[in-house]
Formats: C-alpha cells, sequence, structure tokens
C-alpha cells in the first residue's frame, strides 16, 4: 500500500466507542466504508454520523462482505481477540481497544494469528499519546531522568453507574478481583523503560465494600499490583472503579537517579511537577512540568513536534489528543511507513501481567512470573 492510497475501514462497536474515530481516520486519510454494532436500530444513524454507505449487525459478514482494510475494534473486552482473530486471519488490519485479551489462551491465539498475518495488528493504548506523558518519555529517552527503576500508576475512575448502563463491565472490569484494566497505566511506563518488561508481579486488593443495585457485592475496590522488570525495577499499579471518590484516571510517578516527576492528581492547584538534576542540583525543588513544554524553555527541543505543533484534529481528539495520534500512527503501519508502536508484544506487555495479577490476588499475593510473548513464536 502506498502512502497516498486511501484505507477504507469498518468500524465494530459503532454505537458505542467506535463512533469517536471518524475525525482522526479522515484526518489522516481514511474513511470508513462500514459500520457494524448489535444494536441493529442504532445502525442508520451511524451510518449517518460516520459517512458509512454499508451497515451490518453481524461482524463476521461485514469481514465477508465489505470491500475493506481495516476494522477498528471499539466493543466491550471480551470481544476483542474474537473480533482482531478472523480480521487478521483475512489479512485485515486491527486495531483493537484494550485490554488485547481478557485470558491466556486468548493471549496465545492473538499473538499467534497476529505473528503468522500479512495485515497490521496494533493495540489502541491512546494514555501513551497525552502530552505529559510524551514529553516524560522523551526526557527517559534523551537521558534526563539518568537509570529509571520506580514508577508507579493509577487508574482510578468510579464507574458504578456506568456498570449498569454497559453491562459487560459488571463481568470484566468490577466482576473480577485483580487488575483487570491495567494499561492506561502502565503502557506509559513502559514506554518510559524502553526495552524492559515486567517478569513477575504480585497482587492485593482492599476487599469489598460495595454493592451493585442488585445486591451483589463487587469484586473488590482497590486492587494493587506490584512488578518486578528483567532490568530490576519495581512499578506499581493501582486499579479503582468502584470506591466513591473524584476521578483521577491519570496518575503517574517516575524516578531515576537523576530526576523524577509526580503527574497531577487533579486537586485544587495541583500541577504535574518534575525535578531533574540539569536544572537544579539539589533535590529541593520541583519545576512545572507544563512550564519545561514551552516556547521558551531550555528542554523544549526534547518536545517531539507532534506536540510542539500538533494539527486541530488532535487538539479536539479525545483521551488528551491521543485517539488522533494512534489512529495516525496505525494508518502510517498499514501503509508500511513505520510498525506500529504498541504491536501484538507490546500489547501483550501491557495485557500480562494484569492476567497475571488475577491469579496472585487468589493465592494472597504470590509472586508469579508474567510470560514473554516473544517466546511464543517459537
Amino acid at each position: 500500500m502506498q502512502p497516498s492510497d486511501e484505507v477504507f475501514v469498518g468500524i465494530a462497536g459503532a454505537a458505542g466507542r467506535g463512533k469517536s474515530f471518524r475525525a482522526a481516520l479522515e484526518a489522516n486519510g481514511a474513511r470508513i466504508r462500514a459500520v457494524c454494532d448489535i444494536r441493529a436500530e442504532e445502525l442508520d444513524k451511524c451510518a449517518v454520523e460516520l459517512g458509512a454507505e454499508e451497515k451490518y449487525a453481524d461482524y463476521g459478514e461485514m469481514l465477508e462482505r465489505s470491500n475493506i482494510d481495516a476494522v477498528i475494534i471499539g466493543t466491550p473486552m471480551p470481544l476483542h481477540v474474537a473480533q482482531a482473530v478472523p480480521a487478521l486471519e483475512r489479512s485485515i488490519h486491527a486495531l483493537s481497544e484494550v485490554p488485547a485479551a481478557v485470558s491466556f489462551e486468548e493471549c496465545r491465539r492473538l499473538v499467534t494469528t497476529a505473528t503468522h498475518s500479512r495485515a497490521v495488528y496494533m493495540l489502541a493504548e491512546n494514555f501513551t499519546y497525552m502530552k505529559p506523558n510524551v514529553f516524560v518519555r522523551e526526557l527517559v529517552r534523551q537521558g534526563y531522568f539518568g537509570e529509571t527503576y520506580f514508577a508507579d500508576g493509577e487508574y482510578i475512575h468510579e464507574l458504578k453507574q456506568l456498570n449498569e448502563t454497559t453491562p459487560w463491565r459488571r463481568t470484566w472490569q468490577t466482576g473480577i478481583r485483580g487488575v483487570t484494566y491495567g494499561t492506561h497505566s502502565l503502557g506509559p511506563i513502559l514506554q518510559w523503560m524502553a526495552g524492559d518488561r515486567v517478569t513477575e508481579v504480585c497482587c492485593a486488593d482492599t476487599g469489598s465494600h460495595y454493592r451493585d443495585p442488585r445486591g451483589e457485592p463487587y469484586a473488590g475496590d482497590s486492587a494493587t499490583m506490584l512488578c518486578r522488570t528483567a532490568r530490576g525495577a519495581l512499578i506499581k499499579i493501582r486499579v479503582d472503579m468502584v470506591s466513591d471518590r473524584p476521578h483521577a484516571m491519570t496518575n503517574y510517578q517516575l524516578q531515576g537517579v537523576d530526576g523524577c516527576y509526580e503527574s497531577s492528581r487533579g486537586g485544587p492547584g495541583d500541577r504535574h511537577k518534575i525535578w531533574l538534576r540539569c536544572l537544579s542540583e539539589k533535590p529541593d525543588k520541583w519545576f512545572e512540568l507544563d512550564a519545561l513544554m514551552q516556547e521558551d524553555s531550555p528542554l523544549i527541543d526534547c518536545l517531539p513536534d507532534d506536540w510542539r505543533n500538533p494539527p486541530e484534529e488532535a487538539l479536539r481528539a479525545g483521551h488528551g489528543g491521543g485517539d488522533y495520534f494512534e489512529v495516525r500512527d496505525f494508518l502510517r503501519a498499514i501503509r508500511g511507513e513505520a510498525p506500529p508502536p504498541v504491536g501484538i508484544h507490546e500489547a501483550m506487555d501491557y495485557t500480562l501481567p494484569g492476567l497475571v495479577s488475577q491469579q496472585s490476588v487468589l493465592q494472597s499475593g504470590a509472586w508469579l512470573p508474567v510470560p514473554d510473548s516473544r517466546d511464543w513464536e517459537a
């Protein structure tokens, strides 16, 4: 496929999450040809909103009948692998929402299919594209943090009411103990620790203090996963989608020998803050990260042009611009311009630790190994 070629896309879950991809697709030279959703009564409206000429209530029928180059899978978690695999088997490129899979068996099946397919698989982990996370990644890459050895990520998003309107969440996100939705926290951190991966995890939770409208207890409130990496770093991930409190979905910390970073937790006056040895030899003063991303900052060259001069579509896109940039990179990978930043093995690096945490929490927080999907290719 040539860079100038138009890419024709099918959207699975077009009546829900999938509808948010239109602007980013069209801005990057793609067109939505088909929409698919099991809510057939919504399809006429979806087709108009997304500019599609074809409508399907059956995903398999869309793959079989529609002349599409790629699919965007914006459906519930348990459908991601079931929909990515048949697309890849037909050499149709797949951009999948997170996490990549909900079981080890699904992970193996997806890896086997993706590594034998001529098509591109990419995980739509949009938090890795947020401006502060990108800037920190580049500061680390250019050596300003020195060796990094600790990181912390938290995804705190109370969604008890959302559970009732999207019932799959009640099973797959709040019906299972452990870290069931950890890629938004782990993805940016593993990009800050490039070349590293989680090799073992342990997990504990706080038990259940809340019940759903039917009187059933949620599986747990806060789950905390500790991760050791191949290079000896320690990562802490907390996921809480039940506790009553304000949202705080993009909490991060990073510690290196020459710098540290703490994101804003969203409270009054709280800001992203950073200390770097190159700015102050003594570690006794925070600097505001936003100030270091201004044009008069001595570190502005560390901010990629994507965010120094972002297109208007990125500024309007959801998830801090992440929705735009992930679509752009997916289409670049389809056209052979660059490999996908979150390809099949990165998707496993982000997904597998959470699945292992679900075993650990049932074994009183035992440390358990995390498989390396690269070994499965052999």
